[in-house]
């Protein structure tokens, strides 16, 4: 009998005390693309901008908000936005996605640049949705491939999912515990803030007849849903079961864990897609604590290290981790899109995958290379630990950390 296909999906998780070890919120996402897509790492300061500024994103304009906050995104640099990322304010989204087709773009990571809290970034997120709708191609590619999205939004003391379809929108709360999405919708009954409109446009299409309890999920599910939605449950009772596993203990090497997890399909390599970028995050209760996000900027987490970043007065940029910029001549920026491929490839990315060449060619040499890659990470896990039992490092010291995480790496790839 042939093995059964894996889940295909992004995943986010999500534990806040007392589901975690230590009084943190722990917070966590593999980022499912295609399989040659690249991510980079990008930081952005803190700005002002003068009124009246316009916005360029992928597909649309838009008003520039006055002031944005210091953010970092790990993202496919084809696109304006990202998939995963943090603000200096304590704040962390990410976006997993619904196969269902859209007409324009949402603008995810405006909910980190202009808000300071995870209800903020809700709010940003659903007045834009609103205003702009969502969708435009999801891909590198002309064929036509689009969805709706799902996010995960958390900050030192809560949680939010926001569930979307067109410009409706769902949101559910959570305060405790531990918590995770895939694919799929999952909001039921159980909302805390929803679009004013959603309940009497599913009456209006008759999706919902008005009598008793409204279930977003129900409502709003596919008649007829493709394989991979299905398959995507799947994986979302996988990540739920590995939650639970550690419901109470879980800390940021937990998280890590369940991002490198195959046999759930959470880290996945499988129909043309694969997990290409990986982040963590730890954000302290106490607010004298910073928070800690880390990434990989380089696909299967199984096999990459998580690098830690600290927001600072003095970060330092990290050019390796950023792709190439190809200006007017970009593909994406030419009309009709998507014409040409370009090697969107930065010089960490063009290490690692010279790295997985040796670990499957050469397993002995691949696997000292993996055991030296996990004690860098270790002893990135250990300094973080310090710093949050209250060691203050130089500020210097914190802004040069991802910088000096990746430069190490780079070396042990040589």
């Amino acid at each position: 009998m042939a093995e059964p296909e894996p889940p295909l999906s992004c995943d986010c998780f999500v534990s806040l005390p007392p589901g975690s070890q230590g009084d943190h919120v722990i917070f966590g996402k593999n980022s499912d693309c295609p399989r040659d897509e690249v991510q980079e790492v990008l930081y952005y300061p803190a700005t002002s901008h003068p009124s009246g500024t316009m916005l360029e994103c992928t597909y649309i304009q838009i008003p520039q908000a006055e002031h944005t906050h210091a953010v970092v995104l790990s993202r496919p640099p084809w696109l304006w936005g990202a998939e995963m990322g943090a603000n200096d304010k304590g704040v962390w989204t990410s976006r997993v996605n619904k196969d269902r087709p859209t007409a324009q773009t949402l603008l995810w990571d405006l909910g980190l640049e202009r808000a300071d809290s995870a209800w903020g970034a809700v709010s940003v997120i659903t007045g834009l949705l609103e205003q702009h709708g969502q969708g435009g191609p999801c891909r590198e590619d002309p064929a036509p491939f689009s969805y709706h999205n799902s996010f995960l939004l958390v900050d030192r003391n809560e949680a939010w999912v926001l569930e979307t379809a067109g410009k409706l929108w769902v949101a559910q709360k959570v305060t405790e515990g531990v918590k995770n999405i895939s694919n799929a919708l999952t909001i039921g009954t159980d909302i805390s803030a929803e679009h004013t409109e959603l309940r009497s446009v599913a009456q209006a299409q008759g999706w919902w007849s008005g009598e008793g309890e409204f279930c977003f999920n129900e409502v709003f599910k596919s008649e007829n849903p493709p394989a991979r939605m299905e398959l995507a449950k799947k994986r979302h009772s996988g990540g739920t079961q590995l939650l639970q596993q550690h419901d109470g203990s879980v800390m940021a090497e937990v998280m890590m864990s369940i991002l490198r997890d195959k046999p759930s399909g959470i880290c996945m390599d499988s129909g043309g897609f694969r997990t290409t970028g990986s982040m963590v995050s730890i954000l302290p209760r106490d607010p004298s604590l910073p928070c800690i996000h880390f990434l990989t900027a380089t696909p299967d987490p199984s096999r990459s290290v998580f690098k830690p970043f600290i927001f600072s007065e003095s970060v330092t940029p990290v050019s390796r981790v950023i792709s190439p910029q190809y200006g007017p001549d970009d593909p994406v920026r030419k009309q009709p899109r998507f014409q040409s491929l370009v090697d969107r490839r930065h010089d960490l990315y063009k290490a690692h995958e010279g790295a997985l060449q040796t670990m499957e060619t050469n397993p002995d040499a691949g696997n000292a290379l993996t055991e030296t890659l996990r004690m860098l990470e270790g002893q990135c896990l250990t300094d973080i630990s310090a710093l949050l039992s209250g060691e203050t490092p130089a500020e210097e010291e914190l802004g040069d950390l991802f910088f000096d995480c990746v430069d190490t790496e780079l070396k042990f790839y040589q």
